[in-house]
């Protein structure tokens, strides 16, 4: 049991006086970066899926 207690000091001590947290101008900057690049991927998927889509029926028009 005190390796447990011991483990969950250690951890509160590393989180408070050892991991440097982001100020909040960071980390709106980091999550608009975050937010841009999801929308920019989903739009290339969605691009990909749809053009597949269009190139496959009108492969499948052709062949039957």
């Amino acid at each position: 049991m005190n390796k447990v207690r011991a483990y969950f000091r250690e951890s509160y001590h590393e989180l408070v006086h050892k991991v440097s947290w982001p100020t909040w101008q960071e980390l709106q900057s980091s999550t608009m970066i975050v937010l841009i690049a999801t929308v920019v991927i989903t739009a290339i998927v969605w691009g990909m899926d749809a053009l597949s889509h269009l190139m496959l029926t009108q492969y499948y028009k052709i062949i039957s």
